[in-house]
């Protein structure tokens, strides 16, 4: 598996192109802010050619070039349906503080073909198997995706949910701090140690350092823990 990837954008949001190999298909996921230019450069750098966009949920940081992306090169944006309205009205999944500063309009359209993930969807796109994970509590549309390495191993696309030592925030419009909660323990935490998790910004880390180290995650995975978790 080939995996270029480079943050975008003023909140530097993390694209990644994701092929078999080099001069093979791929697919683009999360296409933010100011990321025409180095996607188009990544494509023509390694020989890549684009067949769908994958979005892990549908804040404007992370879907913001989508249209051009998608519209330019003829290929559909894939979303879960909780998060799709935010494609054409991106001050949906705004704070209020946040909104203030654009003025409160932001304008962006959705692409021409938008298709809608599942919980439990396999996609089957530039020879690639990516399992779809609804993932809900950052926003409630939130997805990973997660595919196979060539040694065994996994890897999974965790957009906004999981961070090297932190996770997504939960107070942004659509968020849910138990529903985070749960997401971590039955959806990331029984994933192998050696996953190698690949963040919506930030740097990769794995599901088992994370699981030791992460203090969000401390304790979810225990049936019977002895101290409190966050927002309990």
């Amino acid at each position: 598996m080939l995996v270029v990837g480079f943050p975008t954008g003023a909140f530097q949001a993390n694209c990644y192109l994701v092929a078999a190999g080099a001069g093979e298909p791929c697919v683009i996921i999360d296409p933010g802010q100011d990321a025409v230019e180095p996607i188009t450069e990544a494509l023509r750098k390694h020989r890549l050619s684009p067949v769908a966009a994958l979005l892990t949920h549908g804040h404007f940081d992370h879907v913001f070039s989508v249209t051009p992306i998608c519209d330019g090169n003829d290929i559909p944006a894939w979303i879960h349906p909780d998060d799709r309205m935010m494609l054409s009205d991106p001050m949906k999944g705004l704070s209020a503080e946040s909104a203030r500063f654009f003025g409160g309009r932001l304008e962006m359209r959705e692409p021409s073909e938008v298709r809608e993930l599942g919980d439990g969807t396999v996609l089957d796109l530039a020879g690639l198997h990516l399992t779809v994970d609804h993932t809900p509590g950052h926003t409630q549309g939130s997805v990973v995706f997660r595919g196979d390495l060539e040694d065994g191993g996994g890897v999974i696309f965790a957009g906004d949910t999981l961070f090297a030592g932190s996770i997504g925030r939960t107070d942004l419009p659509g968020g849910d701090t138990r529903m985070m909660t749960e997401t971590l323990r039955t959806k990331l935490l029984p994933l192998a140690d050696e996953t190698i998790v690949l963040p919506g910004h930030g740097s990769s880390t794995t599901i088992g350092r994370e699981r030791v180290g992460n203090p969000f995650l401390l304790g979810l995975d225990d049936p019977h823990p002895t101290g409190p978790t966050r927002g309990l």
